[in-house]
């Protein structure tokens, strides 16, 4: 009788956190329950985005025309009480067209400087391979250091501060593939499939539900953008312990020395997983890190960040299935 007592104790064992993840929890909860009045499936994208948030980073969504990829960019947008910003990425757009640019005022006959579409909160960039290099490489200094340098003068970016960017994976023609420097200040890269039938169901039966109504219409602000920057504050409190940012290290060695590979992840790749996995673990209510966490974070952190050898890649493997034989292949720690 004492062994059984003593394993429903065991059972019953309840681990106080360090931290007062409850109030987080609960507005993750709500901001869901907002993106699902209009979305259909596409849970993963969900927590990832809401992660994305909380770890303070930047959002490549990839996936074929139709799947909601702006909408959901847009519905979030909505839930947060920030300002947001969308930019259409074409051909012909121009640096200044996004960052802004010095315009002569006759009055005090000196020149004043005219902000972009960039100077926002949350920015929308769609399809961001319509434009060419030279606009794309625009976005490298705000994206990695939040700021804007011009004509030598510093603009700081007001946080919080988001880039969501969409992207179609199919169509070539017109596109102008992202460099290697700018896909690694993407945090995650966010592959969107179709949905399946009874989702596909769903999504027309809402659609005629909406009747006179808008979907951005149905959306409700949840947070405001100081909460934001607190919810970040909190989750960089929450414990990794060393076994497992050795794991995280051995992940990413790993990608380096890849024969599948050719070029492997960066150290900044190791921390977009920490990062993210703390954030993971932020929305579960917990203030430690798992090994499920750090698993869940690599992919969508990884993907983009390799680049398959020419042989592997005829051969139709991809850098998701490698990653994932990377992470199958390193111990996981007890």
């Amino acid at each position: 009788m004492e062994i059984q007592n003593n394993e429903s104790t065991s059972e019953n064992i309840e681990f106080n956190n360090r931290l007062d993840l409850s109030e987080l929890q609960e507005t993750v909860f709500k901001i869901k329950q907002q993106l699902q009045k209009v979305i259909v499936g596409q849970k993963e994208m969900m927590d990832l985005l809401i992660v994305s948030i909380l770890a303070n980073g930047h959002v490549l969504i990839e996936g074929v025309p139709g799947v909601a990829k702006t909408i959901t960019a847009k519905l979030l947008s909505k839930t947060i009480e920030v300002d947001f910003s969308r930019i259409q990425f074409t051909p012909d757009l121009m640096p200044s067209d996004i960052l802004g640019t010095s315009v002569f005022n006759v009055k005090n006959t000196e020149f004043e400087f005219q902000k972009g579409p960039i100077f926002s909160n949350m920015i929308l960039i769609d399809e961001i391979n319509r434009a060419p290099a030279k606009t794309q490489a625009a976005l490298f200094e705000v994206m990695e250091e939040k700021q804007v340098t011009i004509d030598g003068k510093t603009y700081k970016m007001d946080e919080p501060f988001m880039v969501l960017a969409t992207q179609n994976p199919i169509e070539q023609e017109g596109t102008y593939r992202l460099p290697e420097a700018q896909l690694d200040r993407f945090l995650f890269k966010i592959s969107v499939d179709y949905p399946n039938a009874d989702e596909e169901l769903e999504i027309i039966i809402k659609e005629q539900a909406l009747e006179n109504t808008t979907k951005i219409g149905k959306i409700e602000p949840i947070i405001k953008g100081e909460k934001i920057i607190e919810y970040r504050g909190l989750v960089k409190q929450i414990k990794t312990e060393e076994n497992l940012l050795k794991y995280i290290a051995n992940i990413v060695v790993n990608t380096r020395s890849n024969s599948f590979l050719y070029l492997g992840a960066s150290p900044r790749a190791s921390i977009a997983i920490l990062g993210a996995s703390k954030a993971f673990a932020a929305i579960e209510g917990r203030d430690f890190v798992t090994p499920e966490d750090i698993k869940r974070a690599t992919i969508p952190v990884l993907q983009h960040r390799v680049i398959v050898t020419p042989e592997r890649e005829m051969e139709g493997l991809t850098s998701k299935q490698i990653v994932e034989q990377i992470i199958e292949a390193v111990e996981i720690p007890r």
